[in-house]
C-alpha cells in the first residue's frame, strides 16, 4: 500500500469513526437496584448531566424509573440519552434460558423505549458480588463453554429479532471471561452477527490483558466500549493475595484517567483508525463509596477525555440542569 493511499484510508477512517462518550450509574457506586449505600437516582442524574455527558446507561434494572413516560420526562428535563441497558446472565448453566430472557426482555424494552440501542450483557461473577465467597467453581467446563457460546448467540439473535437491538457482551472481574485468552476463546466460539463484544478497559487491564491488541485483532467484534483505568500496584495486591472484585474496588483497584492504565488515547485512536462507530461509556467502579466522591472524579474525567482531541469524538459540555417537574411547569 502506497502513503498515500494509506493516508486517504485514515481520512476516510476519520470521516466514519463516532465515539459517542457517556457515562453510567456503576461511576456513582452503584451496582443494586436499591441500596442505602448508594446515591439517589435524582442525584445521579443531575449530577451525570452536569459533568457534560450526554450518554448514560440504565444500570441495574430498577434504580433508575422504570415507567417509560416517567424516565423520558426525567432525562429530557436534564438533556440526557440512554444509550444501553445492562443485565447479567448465566447461560453457562443448564436450564438457564427462561430466567435470563425474563430478565433481557425488561432490560431490553425499556433500553427500545428510552431510544437506546444496546443491551450490555454481562456474565455472572463466580463469586458473590457483595461478600466475595464463591458461589461456583472457578473455571468452566468445556460442556459449560458450549452452553454459554450457544446461549449467547441464541440471545444475541433474540435481541435483534425481537426488540431491534444489538447485545454487547463484556468480560468481567470474578466472572468466568475476564482473562484475555477466555475473551478471545469466547468470540471464537460465538457468531459475530450476534454477539459483539463491550470491551471495557479496566475489566481487560484487571487480568493484564492487551486492550490495543484486542481492537486491532478483532475490529469487527468491537461493538460497545466501557472506559476505566485500574491501578497497577493495587492489582497485584489482588491477584497474589487473591481478593474478591468487590474487596479490590474498595482497595481502589479503578481510579481516575490519567492516573492508571490502560493509556487510554491510544485506544481511542486506534478505535478513530479503523472508523468504528461505538459508545464510549465511562465507568469508574466505586461501590460503595461516599455519595460526595462521584462528581467531582465524573468532572475530571470529562475534561480528560473531552480533551484527547480526537475529531470523532461527540461529548457533551457541562450544563445546569433543570427537573422534569420545573420543565413541565
Amino acid at each position: 500500500m502506497t502513503a498515500q493511499s494509506s493516508a486517504a484510508r485514515a481520512q476516510q477512517s476519520q470521516r466514519t469513526a463516532r465515539i459517542r462518550v457517556g457515562s453510567a450509574p456503576d461511576s456513582w457506586g452503584v451496582w443494586f437496584p436499591d441500596d442505602p449505600q448508594q446515591v439517589p437516582w435524582q442525584r445521579f442524574l443531575d449530577e451525570v448531566s452536569a459533568s457534560g455527558y450526554d450518554w448514560i446507561e440504565l444500570g441495574p434494572y430498577g434504580y433508575l424509573p422504570t415507567d417509560p413516560a416517567q424516565l423520558s420526562d426525567e432525562l429530557a428535563a436534564r438533556h440526557l440519552r440512554v444509550s444501553a441497558g445492562t443485565v447479567f446472565e448465566h447461560l453457562h448453566r443448564p436450564d438457564s434460558w427462561d430466567d435470563v430472557w425474563r430478565q433481557v426482555s425488561d432490560v431490553a424494552s425499556l433500553t427500545k423505549a428510552m431510544g437506546g440501542t444496546h443491551v450490555v450483557v454481562i456474565p455472572d461473577v463466580w463469586r458473590d458480588h457483595k461478600t466475595g465467597d464463591a458461589v461456583e467453581p472457578r473455571q468452566l467446563t468445556d460442556e459449560a463453554w458450549q452452553r454459554l457460546a450457544h446461549g449467547m448467540d441464541q440471545l444475541g439473535k433474540a435481541v435483534q429479532d425481537e426488540y431491534g437491538l444489538s447485545i454487547a457482551f463484556h468480560p468481567h472481574a470474578d466472572s468466568h471471561v475476564g482473562y484475555q485468552k477466555d475473551i478471545e476463546r469466547f468470540l471464537g466460539e460465538t457468531d459475530p452477527a450476534y454477539v459483539p463484544l463491550c470491551l471495557d478497559t479496566g475489566h481487560v487491564s484487571y487480568y493484564g490483558g492487551d486492550n490495543l491488541d484486542l481492537i486491532r485483532r478483532y475490529p469487527e467484534r468491537i461493538g460497545y466500549l466501557h472506559l476505566k483505568q485500574v491501578d497497577p500496584a493495587v492489582i497485584e495486591r489482588v491477584h497474589t493475595e487473591d481478593i474478591p472484585f468487590p474487596q479490590a474496588v474498595q482497595l481502589g483497584a479503578m481510579t481516575e484517567p490519567p492516573q492508571g492504565v490502560p493509556d487510554l488515547l491510544p485506544l481511542l485512536e486506534a478505535v478513530e483508525e479503523l472508523g468504528l462507530d461505538v459508545f464510549a461509556i465511562v465507568e469508574h467502579d466505586l461501590y460503595p463509596c461516599d455519595p460526595d466522591l462521584p462528581f467531582g472524579i465524573a468532572q475530571r474525567t470529562h475534561r480528560y477525555i473531552g480533551g484527547c482531541g480526537l475529531r470523532s469524538m461527540e461529548i457533551g459540555t457541562p450544563r445546569t440542569h433543570t427537573t422534569a417537574k420545573e420543565t413541565q411547569a
